[in-house]
């Protein structure tokens, strides 16, 4: 498991999602997200990528960084807000994957696709 000190990067102190906390919100936010995000697939995929243990502490704090900005209730655009709230969000993950979209792989998409198609 990866330190919450590991996602101190954005200064949010004691404000910041583990994985923990990344586990236990990200499907209730990915179905709040889900006709907002127009790359939800992707977004599941890094979860997945976050969550094994094969992917590099690098990657898997980027990725448990940007994901932990997605789930936790605030941020500099509130979701709450019509139109705007998930704006910000999708900017902070789509840099996180681009980042690190070569740890991202067929079987994390695969389990995606899968794991969309049981949430559905």
């Amino acid at each position: 498991m990866v330190q919450k000190s590991a996602f101190n990067l954005f200064g949010f102190g004691d404000k910041v999602a583990g994985e923990d906390e990344v586990r236990a919100n990200f499907w209730r936010t990915a179905k709040k997200a889900a006709l907002r995000l127009p790359f939800m697939e992707e977004v599941v995929a890094a979860y997945f990528c976050a969550l094994d243990k094969r992917t590099p502490l690098r990657a898997k704090a980027t990725l448990l960084a940007a994901l932990g900005y997605f789930v936790l209730p605030f941020d500099a655009v509130p979701d709450f807000m019509l139109g705007l709230g998930f704006t910000d969000d999708i900017a902070v993950l789509a840099a996180a994957i681009a980042a690190v979209r070569a740890h991202i792989t067929p079987e994390h998409r695969l389990a995606a696709r899968e794991a969309i198609a049981d949430q559905g």
